[in-house]
């Protein structure tokens, strides 16, 4: 299959996406599965993994229901309280979906850059593992040293790096450059995380080019693998600097150098093998 590994549907009047910025001409609208379908169409995509936007079970049980309507979404990545030891019977009860495969804590947006690792959250990552469910690690280069702990600190756990930890291209320079891709080396080469490529271009500056992305995509390349690498369009996000025909482009570009097997790995079957589709 060709997968989409991160996209996401809401709207608004849910009332539970707190990030949003309200009256956002792009962000602050509704988003259905109607919305993308010509398009995955137009790109041969057979299936998506739709993931939370909001930090609510209800929104994980609005996706899913999503998901029971729509084919084309095959996994579904959603929310618990890692603050709220009950809701390991949460985790409990949404594994028995089907399409249900994990969880993504909006670490990104978390003040505290040390949550992750406080003593009264760390039953979610044994239960995780326990169930044999995914983490998306979501943050920010800053991040990546506590991340280094947890993975290491949970070998079981099913990890992957969402977003190639958002380095900050906008604010490209050697020493920027350096920290991220030392922190993404000790993740690919001391634990068994995957990685997405994806929403690359929302962490660049407006006019953003093919080349300002290179450095950071031959990085994860190099340091990961294609059999540990998943594309993602980040939909409808990714919209803040293109289309998603843009993206998808642009992604491809930098990976037309790579063989038939690894692109094939790249844009479907790392995220299938990963997600179990």
């Amino acid at each position: 299959m060709r997968i989409d590994s991160h996209q996401h549907f809401w709207n608004p009047a849910r009332g539970d996406y707190d990030w949003m910025p309200k009256g956002d001409p792009v962000l602050d609208l509704v988003y259905r599965p109607s919305d993308l379908t010509a398009t995955l169409a137009r790109h041969q995509i057979d299936g998506t993994v739709l993931v939370q936007a909001a930090a609510t079970v209800a929104e994980t049980e609005y996706m899913l229901g999503l998901a029971d309507a729509s084919d084309f979404i095959k996994g579904v990545v959603g929310w618990v309280d890692f603050e709220n030891p009950a809701d390991a019977k949460v985790l409990e009860r949404l594994k028995a979906h089907p399409k249900f495969k994990g969880v993504r804590p909006m670490i990104q947006d978390i003040p505290d850059d040390n949550w992750m690792l406080r003593g009264d959250v760390q039953w979610a990552y044994a239960a995780l593992s326990d169930l044999d469910l995914t983490f998306d690690a979501l943050g920010f280069p800053r991040h990546l040293a506590n991340f280094l702990t947890i993975l290491k600190r949970y070998p079981k756990l099913r990890v992957v790096i969402d977003h190639c930890m958002k380095p900050q291209i906008r604010d490209h320079n050697a020493a920027n450059f350096a920290f991220w891709a030392e922190g993404m080396a000790r993740l690919a080469g001391e634990t068994g995380a995957f990685v997405k490529f994806s929403a690359l271009i929302t962490e660049a500056n407006p006019d953003w080019s093919v080349d300002a992305l290179r450095p950071y995509v031959d990085h994860i390349l190099r340091v990961f693998g294609p059999e540990r690498i998943m594309w993602g369009s980040d939909w409808p996000v990714c919209r803040l600097r293109a289309e998603y025909d843009g993206w998808i482009s642009a992604a491809k570009s930098l990976t037309a150098h790579l063989p038939p097997d690894a692109q094939a790995h790249v844009y479907g079957r790392t995220a299938e093998q990963f997600y179990r589709l």
